[in-house]
C-alpha cells in the first residue's frame, strides 16, 4: 500500500453507489458534467436495496387521488412534512420510474399493457442502474470508501479515500460533492450484515453542514430472530404469541419490545395468508430465504421474532437540506437518500419502504441536477489536478491513534440497541448513555488514523462515525422534550405544540442546536 494517492478530477463527485447515488450520478452526467462515483462496496450490489424488494410512493394521474395522497402525507408528518417537498417527491418519482421503463426495467403491466410502477426488485433494479451510470460516462470507483471531504475556504472541493481491495489512496478534486452513502443501522456483523455507519453524516458535519431530525432515529425493524432481513410491511398479516401460546393483543412495536425484554415472542403470518401468500413471495423473495433454509413456513409455523435497530436508515434523521435542490449549508455540498433528512416528506414517522425508495430516486435526481449546474457554472474554481495526500494526512492530530474497534463498536451498540435505552427514552437514561458516548468520542477522535492495514483505517473511521451518529441521536432526543412521531419520551409523553419545528444540530466535538420553523 503506497503512500501516494491516485488523483482524479471531476465536476461532480458522488459518494455512495446505492439508488440515490446512482440516480445522482446518472442525472449529473446527463447534464454534461464529468462525474466520479465512489462506492464503499461494489456499485450495483452493495447497500440495503440491492438484495431486496421495495415498494414505491403511489403515482396518481388523477388530481383528486394525488391531492388525497398529499393530504395523507401531511397528516402523517407530525407537523414537520412539507407539501412542496411532497410535490417534488411525486414529480421526480414519476419521472424516474418512467425513465426506468425506458431503461428496460421489467415492471409488471396492467390489462392495457401499461407498466405498474409500484415496486422494484433490488437485484434487477441496481444492476440496471449500474449499467446506465456506466453508459452515461460516469467513472465508478468500486470498493472505495471516502474518508474525508476536502474543502477550500467555505466550500467543498472533493474527497479523499482508499481502495479496500488494492490499498491505494485516492483523491478526487471536484466542483461539487453529493453525499449519498446511506444511514446508520448499528446492525450486528454476527448476522452477516454490513455495519452501516453514518460515515456520510460525519464527513458532512466535519465540513460544517448541519444535521436535522436525528432524534427520529429509534426505528426498529421487525424480523425473524434468525434473519437479518426486516420487513415491517409483511408483519401486517402477523399475529404474535408468547412462549406459553397466549396471543399478544394490540401488538405494536412498543408492546412487542416490552414482551421481548422478558421472554421470547413468536409470530405467524396468518391474517389472510391464502390471499397474499404468492404475492408476498414474489415481491419480497429475500424475506423467505432463511425460512426456506430452515424448512419453516411463516404462514403455518410460529417463528421467533426480534426488533432490530435501523436508526437513520428507517428513521428520518440526516444531513439538513436548505432548499429543494438538496443543497446543504456548505457551498458545493449536496445530500441524497438516507444520508439526508427525510423529515421534509415524512416528518418524524418512518419513511421505510415506499417513501424512502421514492425519496432515493427523487433526491438523487434533484441533487444530481443542482450539483451539475453548480459545478459547471463555477468552472474549475476549487479543483486541483496536482498534489497528493499521504496516509499520515488522515490523522488530524498527526499521531497514530490505536484502539480496539470491535470493542468500541460493541460499547456503542450496548447504548443504542437495547429497547429500554432507545425505544423507551427518558432524560436520565439519555444523559447516562451520552456520557459514555462522549467519553468514547474523546478516546477515538475522528477515527482518521495512520495504519499500515487498510482494513483498520476503514474500520477506525466507521467506528468513529457510529459514535458520532449515536451522540447526535441522543443529544437531539434529549433536546426535544416531548413525544412526536417515533421519538417517544416516557418522561414527556405528550406532543408539545410549541415544539412543532425541525431541530437542527451542528458540530462534532461540541453539538449545538437551533430550531427551524416552516
Amino acid at each position: 500500500m503506497g503512500n501516494e494517492a491516485i488523483v482524479m478530477e471531476s465536476d461532480v463527485l458522488v459518494v455512495g453507489g446505492g439508488p440515490a447515488g446512482t440516480w445522482a450520478a446518472y442525472t449529473a452526467a446527463s447534464l454534461g458534467a464529468k462525474v466520479v462515483l465512489a462506492d464503499k462496496g461494489y456499485c450495483g450490489s452493495s447497500g440495503a436495496t440491492a438484495p431486496s424488494g421495495t415498494t414505491l410512493w403511489a403515482i396518481h394521474s388523477d388530481p383528486q387521488q394525488r391531492e388525497a395522497a398529499f393530504d395523507k402525507g401531511l397528516r402523517k408528518g407530525n407537523g414537520l412534512a412539507s407539501r412542496s417537498w411532497l410535490e417534488k417527491l411525486n414529480f421526480y418519482n414519476d419521472a424516474g420510474t418512467k425513465k426506468l421503463v425506458e431503461f428496460g426495467y421489467p415492471f409488471p403491466t396492467d390489462d392495457n399493457g401499461v407498466p405498474i410502477r409500484r415496486s422494484l426488485q433490488g437485484p434487477e433494479y441496481m444492476r440496471l442502474m449500474r449499467k446506465m451510470v456506466a453508459k452515461s460516462g460516469v467513472k465508478i470507483l468500486d470498493h472505495s470508501p471516502a474518508l474525508k471531504l476536502l474543502t477550500e475556504g467555505d466550500r467543498v472541493s472533493g474527497a479523499i479515500g482508499v481502495n479496500s481491495k488494492s490499498g491505494e489512496d485516492w483523491t478526487v478534486h471536484a466542483g461539487a460533492v453529493i453525499i449519498a452513502t446511506g444511514g446508520c443501522a448499528f446492525l450486528s456483523k454476527a448476522l452477516g450484515c454490513n455495519v452501516l455507519t453514518g460515515d456520510g453524516n460525519l464527513m458532512a458535519a466535519e465540513a460544517g453542514a448541519e444535521l436535522s431530525g436525528m432524534e427520529f432515529s429509534n426505528e426498529y425493524g421487525l424480523g425473524a430472530s434468525f434473519s437479518s432481513v426486516t420487513k415491517n410491511y409483511l408483519f401486517h398479516w402477523a399475529r404474535y404469541y408468547r412462549k406459553d401460546g397466549s396471543e399478544i393483543e394490540n401488538a405494536n412495536k412498543r408492546v412487542l419490545a416490552a414482551e421481548l425484554m422478558n421472554q421470547p415472542v413468536f409470530a405467524r403470518l396468518e391474517k389472510g395468508a391464502d390471499q397474499i401468500k404468492s404475492a408476498m413471495r414474489q415481491t419480497q423473495p429475500n424475506f423467505f430465504v432463511p425460512f426456506d433454509r430452515l424448512g419453516l413456513d411463516p404462514f403455518v409455523d410460529k417463528f421467533p421474532i426480534t426488533l432490530r435497530l435501523e436508526a437513520t436508515v428507517r428513521g428520518t434523521g440526516g444531513i439538513n437540506l436548505i432548499d429543494e435542490t438538496c443543497a446543504t449549508s456548505v457551498p458545493g455540498l449536496y445530500a441524497a437518500g438516507d444520508a439526508a433528512t427525510r423529515e421534509l416528506v415524512t416528518g418524524g414517522t418512518t419513511g421505510g419502504g415506499r417513501i424512502n425508495a421514492s425519496w432515493a430516486i427523487s433526491s438523487g435526481c434533484m441533487s444530481g441536477e443542482a450539483a451539475a449546474q453548480y459545478a459547471l457554472s463555477h468552472g474549475t474554481a476549487g479543483r486541483k489536478t496536482t498534489g497528493t495526500l499521504k496516509r499520515e494526512r488522515y490523522a488530524s492530530n498527526g499521531t497514530d491513534r490505536s484502539f480496539d474497534t470491535n470493542e468500541i463498536i460493541g460499547l456503542v451498540q450496548n447504548e443504542v440497541m437495547p429497547y429500554n435505552k432507545n425505544l423507551f427514552r427518558t432524560g436520565k437514561g439519555l444523559v447516562q448513555s451520552l456520557n459514555l458516548l462522549d467519553a468514547l468520542w474523546k478516546h477515538t477522535g475522528n477515527g482518521l488514523v495512520k495504519h499500515h492495514d487498510v482494513k483498520h483505517v476503514i474500520r477506525a473511521r466507521e467506528t468513529a462515525a457510529m459514535i458520532a451518529t449515536a451522540r447526535w441521536m441522543y443529544a437531539s432526543a434529549l433536546e426535544r422534550k416531548e413525544s412526536r412521531g417515533m421519538h417517544v419520551r416516557d418522561d414527556y409523553p405528550d406532543e408539545n405544540p410549541g415544539m412543532r419545528y425541525r431541530l437542527l444540530a451542528k458540530g462534532v466535538d461540541e453539538i449545538r442546536f437551533r430550531p427551524q420553523f416552516h
